[in-house]
């Protein structure tokens, strides 16, 4: 518990600190003012459609994709598995680069993050529809992996075929990450498929912990082991496709929060749910700091300096692991 409120107070520090940061200093009173609903219009508008909505966007597409992270390595045993490890992630990444790519954006503004959460749901479906038939983690896994590279090859090609430099800029920046210009229309849009997807999860806590026994051991005591994979894999594939309709494809963050988290919880997935959530969730606040903090040309994309501090840092748990 100690460790929940010291995370969560981090990240609400972080998510006020991001909204001084910008192309216009504001001052601690100003922002506090703007916070209230007073002070100048100008820094209203500044706090509460450009940089809240974007922190807060930050800091959800982080937390579901921990929490994802947290309930598959528990679910597969695997200290390796992640979002990305089922296909959920690249083929919502698929979806949306489809909905770029035909000009539906232009129609609707809600058909990007609309087509994302349809193209995780289509991998959900596909693969819940699996675990019903078979017990093996393995083929699952296996499975997965073959539906994130069909996904990922025909994204090259769409990329290789874009009709204009326009389009191509479009589905490259949608598949590096980002959180810019986010509105609260859209974490309004997306928040209630990471809420289910993350209470989903959250139900399956118990069942996780008994899986650390092995699973004939946990279907010894009463655990039903379909019904557990059916309930995670749902749970991970609507916050993940939420997750990446609000953000965009961003790795790496689903399987380190859970490692840096596991070894205060006492190696329990049960218990490393919600602290990998709200790790995962301030990494991303505190990387979207230093995408804004970086001096460059062009804005750097949040995915990329997610990837640039996360595999890094995930060869270094790696390292220690092997030495300990």
């Amino acid at each position: 518990m100690r460790l929940i409120l010291l995370l969560a107070l981090a990240s609400l520090v972080a998510v006020v600190s991001a909204c001084f940061l910008g192309s216009t200093p504001l001052p601690a009173e100003r922002l506090l003012s703007a916070l209230v609903g007073q002070g100048l219009p100008g820094d209203a508008v500044v706090v509460w459609m450009i940089r809240l909505p974007r922190a807060l966007a930050a800091f959800l597409a982080g937390a579901a994709l921990g929490i994802s992270g947290a309930a598959l390595q528990g679910l597969l045993r695997n200290p390796l598995a992640e979002p990305g490890v089922l296909g959920v992630s690249a083929c919502a990444t698929l979806a949306a680069t489809v909905a770029l790519y035909y000009g539906f954006v232009g129609a609707s503004p809600v058909a990007l993050p609309a087509a994302s959460i349809l193209g995780a749901l289509a991998a959900t479906a596909l693969i819940a529809g699996t675990a019903m038939r078979t017990t093996s983690v393995a083929t699952l896994i296996l499975i997965g992996v073959g539906l994130s590279s069909f996904a990922g090859a025909i994204m090259a090609l769409m990329l290789n075929l874009a009709p204009d430099p326009f389009s191509l800029a479009d589905m490259i920046n949608w598949t590096l990450g980002s959180v810019a210009n986010r509105s609260f229309a859209e974490i309004a849009g997306t928040a209630p498929f990471m809420a289910a997807g993350g209470a989903l999860l959250f139900l399956t806590r118990r069942g996780l912990s008994a899986l650390t026994l092995g699973e004939e051991a946990a279907a010894g005591i009463g655990l039903d082991l379909r019904r557990q994979r059916i309930a995670v894999v749902l749970g991970a594939g609507l916050a993940t496709g939420a997750s990446v309709a609000l953000a965009g494809a961003i790795g790496f963050v689903g399987i380190v929060a859970p490692h840096l988290v596991r070894p205060w919880v006492g190696h329990d997935p049960a218990r490393s749910l919600l602290p990998s959530g709200l790790l995962a969730g301030l990494f991303l606040v505190l990387a979207d700091i230093g995408v804004r903090l970086i001096p460059t040309t062009a804005e750097l994309r949040l995915g990329v300096v997610a990837a640039l501090v996360g595999a890094p840092l995930f060869v270094l748990i790696a390292a220690r692991r092997r030495g300990t």
